[in-house]
């Protein structure tokens, strides 16, 4: 979860900080929990993912964002002084490989490197309605294949 934390926000003590919020919210929530909907670490996963996300929006982020020079945000889509996530442990490296290309783009910069689908639309000259149905037909997909639906 802190892998996912930290390639959204780029700062280490911000990411150990919404973590620990990620926790705290866990545990608070522990009872909206639905096994029948998915597995507990992909719901925990998102939790974080959304936490992160939040954060990036926060005036905290944004005063940050305001007094760091420009160099840090260039070449966005090419993160390579992110924490690596060892995803293939977890075999989600080898399911996104059943997607088609197109899809497969999609999921992983909004789920993996932290896009909104406004964002990536924006940076890739998708549509954002093409963003949202190469997402969802992602989704039913790897329901089908990892047999969730």
């Amino acid at each position: 979860m802190y892998g996912v934390i930290h390639r959204i926000l780029l700062n280490e003590r911000i990411a150990e900080e919404v973590l620990q919020d990620v926790f705290i919210k866990i545990w608070d929530k522990i009872d909206s929990y639905d096994a029948t909907k998915g597995k507990l670490f992909t719901w925990m996963l998102n939790i974080a993912r959304n936490q992160a996300i939040d954060k990036t929006r926060s005036r905290e982020i944004s005063k940050e964002k305001k007094t760091k020079g420009i160099d840090l945000h260039v070449n966005r889509i090419d993160r390579s002084e992110y924490v690596e996530q060892k995803i293939e442990g977890i075999g989600v490296h080898e399911v996104l490989k059943s997607l088609p290309e197109e899809q497969r783009f999609v999921v992983e910069h909004l789920y993996f490197k932290g896009y909104t689908q406004s964002e990536l639309a924006d940076e890739s000259g998708i549509p954002l309605g093409t963003v949202k149905t190469r997402l969802r037909a992602a989704m039913q997909q790897l329901r089908i294949v990892v047999g969730t639906s």
